[in-house]
């Protein structure tokens, strides 16, 4: 597999503070990185550097090895897609025409959507489970079916690298399976996608992730395969109180004690 993403000695900070420190990593085609660390620990600052929409203090994030930062707005919106955390609605829409919105870095010139993009954004609404809702305002939906419709337009947006930031906000227990379900399938169709999530959930992370960046304090992050970073003695001095591991039907389960 190729090199999709490649952070080189990459220094953030908040202030003072430094949130990581020479942090170098490649991200892969195909692959699937969890981010985890306790409040504030710059899980949401690292996804922002790897969209190129923070510059880093030290170091650089590249795209096929063309740096971030010499790349226009546009062109990495061809390639990445961020899912953000909190979401706003600055103008008033319907959910279909929200859903489209992930088009638009690919839209030459159209002053309208086409069948065709009109066709991947029901589709993708109808993959999330709210097709029905496609002319509601998107004002009048619920904080779920709003984080439902954020994960539509994203994969109307089809990147290559998805970057999702608490992608479980405000969804019922019951979606997570789903939601797993449909994150695999998303960064496994076609050859060259690849996710980066960050996210509070340690047992999500361990179902869908198989490499994870663990940020700890004072800039050190460990990194490597989740069996060899998702373990009591790395999680519990990540999050300053004791984690316990059980395992059930073959799969590990995290939980504080």
């Amino acid at each position: 597999m190729s090199d999709l993403l490649t952070l080189d000695a990459l220094t953030l900070r908040a202030g003072e503070r430094t949130l990581c420190d020479d942090l170098s990593l490649k991200i892969e085609q195909g692959q699937r990185w969890g981010v985890l660390g306790r409040n504030g620990a710059g899980k949401t600052t690292l996804l922002h550097a790897l969209a190129g929409l923070s510059p880093p203090a030290q170091g650089c994030v590249a795209l096929d090895g063309n740096d971030l930062a010499a790349l226009t707005p546009r062109i990495i919106a061809q390639h990445i897609g961020l899912l953000l955390q909190d979401t706003s609605d600055a103008l008033p829409s319907s959910v279909l025409e929200t859903a489209l919105l992930g088009r638009h870095p690919h839209a030459r010139g159209r002053l309208f959507d086409n069948a065709e993009d009109l066709g991947t954004a029901r589709g993708a609404l109808a993959r999330l489970g709210i097709e029905h809702l496609a002319d509601r305002a998107v004002a009048s939906l619920s904080g779920g079916e709003r984080q439902r419709l954020a994960l539509a337009t994203l994969l109307v947006q089809a990147p290559r690298l998805l970057l999702l930031d608490e992608p479980s906000n405000h969804l019922d227990v019951g979606f997570q399976s789903p939601l797993v379900a449909l994150l695999r399938s998303a960064s496994e169709e076609g050859k060259s996608a690849a996710l980066v999530m960050a996210t509070h959930d340690i047992n999500l992370a361990a179902r869908l992730c198989d490499f994870i960046v663990l940020m700890v304090r004072d800039g050190e992050t460990l990194i490597g395969g989740a069996e060899q970073i998702l373990t009591s003695e790395n999680l519990s001095r990540a999050y300053d109180c004791n984690i316990a591991v059980v395992e059930h039907n073959g799969r590990k389960l995290f939980y504080p004690c």
